[in-house]
C-alpha cells in the first residue's frame, strides 16, 4: 500500500536523503547590490566530438572574451563533444577525456580570471549526465548542475536544483529542453537568483515550426521571474543541416522586462555580450509570486525550500 506524504513530510524524506540543502532562510528576500555591474557573454560556436579539441576551440574564444572584458561567458549544451547522441560514441568514450579537456578550461579560465559556464558531460559512480560545469573567476569550480528534464535518451536525469554565486552574482542554470519547464527558474529565482544561465542545443532550422516557442521560452524565463536571462546556444550548420551537434543559433542576453539586449543570428560564430545592471534583477515577480496570499503561494515557499545553496 503506498502511504501519502504531507508536503512538509515530503520535504522532510528529502532532507534525510540528502536533497535538500537549504533552510527556511532561503526565502529571505535578499536585495541586489545597490550599484553593480557585471560584463556577461553568451558564446555561440560549433564544436566536435573530440573533447580535446572542442577545449582548444573554447579556449580560443575565452581569449577573445577576455579582450571585451567580460566577467562571466557560457557556452552551449555539450560543448565538449559537439552535443552527439550517437550511440557507439557514448558506449566507447572514455570519461578521462573529459576531465582532462575540463581542467584545460579551468586553467585558462583562472588565468584569463573569467567565470565560465560549460556544457558538458560527466559521470558520478558510473552514470552519465548531460551537464554545465560552473566555474568561478578564480578557476574554482562553484559546481556540477545536470539536466533534469531530457530530450535525449544517452544521460540520466539530474536531481538537483542549485543557486550557486558566479562572478558574485547568486545565479541558477538550466539546459536546453530544462527551459521548458518554468519551476526550473522560478522557485531558484524565489530562492535569490539574479541570473539564469541557459545553455543548449535545440532542433535546427528544419524543425521551423519550434522557432517561436524557442524564441519566447527564454525571454519569459526572465521576464516572469524579474531577473536576466543569459543563453548560449549553438549556431546552425550550413554544411549539415540535419547534424545533432548544430543547431539555430540565436544566443542571446535578455533584460529582466523581457527585452532582449543583444541577439546572435542563426548561423554565425560569435560572442554577444552586454553589461548588465543588477539594480535591475530585483526577482520582483518571483517574490511576489512566493508571497501573495494565493492557493499556491505556500506551495511556491515549499518548493523553494528545494532549492540548493
Amino acid at each position: 500500500m503506498e502511504t501519502k506524504l504531507s508536503r512538509r513530510g515530503f520535504l522532510s524524506s528529502l532532507a534525510s536523503a540528502g536533497l535538500v540543502r537549504v533552510s527556511s532562510q532561503t526565502l529571505a528576500t535578499a536585495q541586489p547590490p545597490v550599484e553593480t555591474e557585471l560584463r556577461v557573454g553568451a558564446c555561440q560556436i560549433l564544436t566536435f566530438p573530440d573533447p580535446r579539441r572542442s577545449a582548444e576551440k573554447i579556449c580560443q574564444w575565452l581569449e577573445r572574451a577576455s579582450k571585451e572584458a567580460l566577467d562571466v561567458v557560457a557556452f552551449p549544451e555539450a560543448s565538449l563533444c559537439g552535443y552527439t547522441c550517437d550511440k557507439e560514441y557514448w558506449r566507447n568514450v572514455n570519461p578521462e577525456d573529459f576531465r582532462r579537456a575540463e581542467t584545460t578550461i579551468l586553467s585558462a579560465a583562472q588565468k584569463l580570471r573569467i567565470a565560465v559556464v560549460l556544457g558538458t558531460a560527466h559521470w558520478e559512480i558510473g552514470t552519465l549526465f548531460n551537464s554545465l560545469l560552473v566555474v568561478d573567476r578564480n578557476g574554482e569550480m562553484c559546481g556540477r548542475y545536470s539536466k533534469i528534464h531530457l530530450a535525449e535518451s544517452w544521460p540520466s536525469p539530474g536531481r538537483r536544483l542549485p543557486v550557486w554565486t558566479l562572478a558574485g552574482v547568486k545565479s541558477c542554470f538550466i539546459v536546453c529542453h530544462d527551459v521548458r519547464y518554468p519551476e526550473l527558474v522560478r522557485l531558484p529565482a524565489i530562492a535569490g537568483a539574479q541570473i539564469c544561465y541557459l545553455c543548449s542545443n535545440e532542433s535546427g532550422l528544419v524543425e521551423e515550426h519550434k522557432l517561436s516557442a524557442y524564441r519566447a521560452m527564454p525571454i519569459s524565463r526572465a521576464t516572469e521571474n524579474s531577473i536576466y536571462l543569459v543563453m548560449a546556444n549553438a549556431p546552425a550548420d550550413p554544411k549539415n543541416m540535419f547534424s545533432d551537434s548544430q543547431s539555430h543559433g540565436n544566443s542571446k542576453i535578455v533584460h529582466p522586462d523581457g527585452n532582449v539586449l543583444c541577439e546572435a543570428g542563426y548561423f554565425g560564430e560569435t560572442l554577444v555580450s552586454a553589461t548588465i545592471n543588477l539594480k535591475s534583477a530585483n526577482r520582483a515577480m518571483a517574490k511576489k509570486a512566493a508571497e501573495d496570499q494565493t492557493s499556491i503561494g505556500q506551495w511556491l515557499r515549499d518548493g523553494a525550500l528545494l532549492v540548493e545553496q
